[in-house]
């Protein structure tokens, strides 16, 4: 669970998020409102600087008429929330086999080395947290790790650096490929045209 020494005493939605909240449950059938934990924590953990505290947590269990261990389960379940703070960014690194294959331990590594931290610690400045994580679903772009909710792709450890210094300099860096020789998961060097199939694809030529 969450480090009791940092608790808020406290928690409740903001107006404007108590109003998501409100949209969110009215998704699901009526009986069905429980099945909105899961985003209700995630916009929790948003209004809560990146991380959820405990009194969030049963703040979610009352609003939804459910028992707080409950909510714990899935919170404690999931990666994707976190329960102790969090730096400003949050680098999770994919070290899955197929990033692993295509230099994970490369990016995992400039990290470490550029930022002055080990997995699961958080720069003195309070900047940045590094975390490795499991399968973020961007084979194709590998090797990659997620910042907040944006992506960053076809990594190495001279552009690993590239986009944290950019954080670092208070910049948002233009997520997905970072070699500028593809766009999106394409393959690399095709140049689309109105005739012209992508390799590999239904109508593309593999020969080339």
């Amino acid at each position: 669970m969450s480090d009791t020494n940092v608790e808020p005493a406290s928690f409740a939605f903001t107006e404007e998020n108590l109003a998501q909240a409100a949209k969110i449950i009215a998704k699901y059938p009526e009986g069905r409102q429980q099945s909105a934990v899961m985003p209700l924590l995630d916009l929790a953990q948003r209004q809560g600087d990146g991380w959820l505290p405990r009194v969030a947590m049963d703040y979610i269990a009352d609003l939804l008429g459910m028992p707080p261990i409950r909510v714990y389960e899935v919170a404690t379940f999931y990666t994707m929330y976190n329960l102790k703070p969090i730096g400003r960014h949050h680098v999770q690194v994919c070290t899955t086999t197929p990033c692993w294959l295509r230099g994970s331990d490369e990016v995992l590594g400039a990290c470490k080395k550029h930022l002055g931290i080990e997995v699961g610690e958080t720069t003195e400045d309070g900047l940045f947290t590094l975390a490795e994580v499991e399968c973020l679903g961007a084979c194709a772009n590998a090797p990659m790790m997620q910042i907040g909710d944006d992506y960053y792709e076809d990594l190495d450890a001279e552009l690993t650096v590239r986009v944290l210094e950019a954080l670092k300099r208070g910049e948002t860096p233009k997520p997905g490929p970072q070699t500028g020789r593809r766009r999106g998961s394409e393959p690399e060097g095709w140049q689309p045209s109105a005739t012209q199939a992508a390799p590999g694809t239904a109508g593309g030529n593999d020969a080339a």
